[in-house]
């Protein structure tokens, strides 16, 4: 067998076993509702609790009328949420964004709104993975640039408090009791004893449109 062969597919596995290991895209799982039967999560190959679960809380709490023209921007400058109905600021939290994978900008709508899901990613090689069931408060948004399939999302946030600085893998963290704001305050709807929303035509998903730089930390 020809040396040079040899030497030529040796590189290629090896680049090949390292692509797969510093991989850092994110794999998400939709859950039905609470999963008990997970006792921890890990983020950056640290492993950590899971908060119990909570009750939603009533729909009183949260502000502005359910008619005007909603819109959140995310804005990765400054790492801030702002939820406007017509021109009216009506929220403005603090969040993280992506730091170990970008968090894409333009115009996009949310697609479906899911009470928890199940997501993993990251590297274990460059101490990047994360294994995190229970996410809360899930709004996973797109565009025609940017896949579904992506996992793209505003959610709450239980494994760290670090807000204001990017910390993310290119999701929008935020605090969880904050996200539950947003999450009832925002398009789709969900139906009376729901937890989760599909968006169609009829019952569409709010726009979220992101800009700005993500600061190097």
């Amino acid at each position: 067998m020809n040396k040079t062969w040899i030497i030529s597919f040796s590189v290629i596995i090896l680049a090949q076993s390292f692509i797969f290991k510093t991989n850092q895209s994110t794999r998400f799982q939709i859950q039905d509702n609470y999963e008990e039967s997970a006792t921890f999560a890990i983020f950056r190959n640290s492993q950590l609790p899971i908060p119990p679960k909570t009750q939603t809380q009533k729909n009183s709490k949260i502000l502005g009328s359910s008619d005007a023209s909603k819109k959140i921007y995310v804005d990765l400058t400054n790492q801030r949420l702002y939820a406007y109905e017509g021109d009216n600021l009506v929220y403005n939290f603090l969040v993280s964004t992506g730091k170990w994978g970008r968090t894409p900008t333009g115009v996009f709508t949310v697609w479906g709104k899911y009470r928890y899901i199940k997501m993993s990613g990251g590297s274990k090689l460059l101490h990047t993975y994360y294994y995190l069931p229970n996410v809360p408060y899930t709004m996973f948004f797109s565009n025609s640039q940017v896949a579904p399939s992506k996992g793209f999302a505003l959610h709450g946030t239980y494994w760290h408090d670090n807000f204001g600085h990017p910390m993310s893998h290119g999701c929008v963290n935020m605090k969880t009791e904050e996200a539950e704001i947003i999450y009832h305050w925002s398009g789709p709807v969900i139906s009376e004893g729901k937890n989760s929303a599909r968006a169609s035509k009829t019952n569409p998903g709010i726009e979220i449109i992101i800009y700005g730089i993500t600061p190097i930390e």
